[in-house]
């Protein structure tokens, strides 16, 4: 399974405007080589560097979306919920993208999208820890998309 961009290249700067620098747009995303079994995808974006690259002591939850349709190929920039799917909450306590925001030094963020041998229920806005739960023991395949982003 393949997770790409057009905004930033693998391991490269996110650009500001999918940032609190900029709009905060979710940045486009583009899935492929899906398994055939997939039957649902789920997409976590967090930052394993917070607060401080040099100290880090959270992983900070930028993004939690589930139930995307395995036969999803793109998330175009500043998407809301696709159709059918569901959100959970970042670690600003609400749903949708919150984009990179550091408050000292380089991050680094990851896009990880699994796919899932089954669609979820209803989980009422988990957290990460409460997807990554659900989802134990139904990932077919991840994948993941590296972005740097240091404030200016």
């Amino acid at each position: 399974m393949q997770l790409s961009s057009s905004a930033f290249s693998a391991g490269g700067e996110i650009p500001a405007r999918h940032t609190c620098q900029g709009p905060n747009l979710s940045p486009p995303l583009e899935i492929s080589e899906v398994p055939p079994a997939a039957k649902s995808l789920a997409l976590i974006v967090d930052d394993p560097d917070a607060p401080d690259p040099a100290n880090p002591q959270t992983t900070w939850v930028h993004w939690v979306l589930y139930d995307l349709a395995p036969h999803t190929k793109s998330l175009p920039a500043g998407v809301a919920t696709p159709a059918g799917a569901k959100d959970g909450v970042n670690d600003w306590l609400v749903t949708g993208y919150r984009g990179p925001c550091p408050p000292i030094g380089r991050h680094r963020y990851y896009f990880k999208l699994y796919a899932l041998d089954v669609l979820l229920p209803d989980l009422r806005h988990p957290t990460k820890a409460v997807l990554e739960k659900a989802m134990h023991g139904h990932v077919l395949a991840e994948a993941t998309l590296l972005g740097l982003y240091q404030k200016r």
